[in-house]
């Protein structure tokens, strides 16, 4: 009889910055360095666990995009699943991390490959991780963390006007 798998979801978590960074974090039980991951808890959703999760280990509130993907291994013999999810975290960490976790980093994305602990982790940031980077310039995250919130809603209706009065030349 095949066993239920463990369902486990986390993010792929990036900062703002003259260069953007990817975040990893230190596990107290085993020293291993891992992305901000963790089990769902009951009646969960996977991508509200991968916010609560990247909460709690890394201390920054994030906002989460899309989906990336999912890792598939064995842990303790029972099959698990980890769903990971696109986030871009807050400039300043409004908690700290839970006790369960040494520290954080704040790595570019070659750095925190080399530092992850896992082969399986190593390989899924390589590949999935320029994709990641790559959506961030073309969502202009850098320009939207910059301008004040008054500024990026002007041009919010400033864009809506120039589309509206496109449709009404037609």
């Amino acid at each position: 009889m095949a066993q239920k798998p463990i369902q486990a979801a986390g993010g792929i978590v990036v900062r703002n910055g003259p260069r953007a960074l990817v975040a990893i974090v230190q596990r107290s039980k085993d020293d291993r360095w891992v992305l901000p991951r963790g089990k769902l808890e009951r009646k969960e959703n996977a991508a509200a666990a991968a916010r609560r999760e990247a909460v709690e280990e890394t201390g920054h509130r994030v906002e989460v995009y899309e989906f990336l993907g999912a890792m598939t291994y064995r842990a303790r013999g029972r099959p698990k699943v980890v769903q990971f999810w696109r986030m871009h975290a807050a400039a300043r960490p409004s908690r700290d991390p839970m006790k369960d976790i040494a520290a954080v980093e704040w790595l570019p994305l070659s750095a925190a490959v080399q530092r992850l602990s896992y082969p399986l982790e190593k390989l899924f940031l390589h590949h999935v991780g320029r994709r990641v980077l790559r959506r961030r310039r073309k969502s202009g995250w850098r320009k939207q963390a910059r301008k004040p919130a008054r500024k990026r809603a002007k041009t919010r209706r400033r864009l809506v006007r120039r589309k509206t009065r496109r449709q009404s030349r037609r």
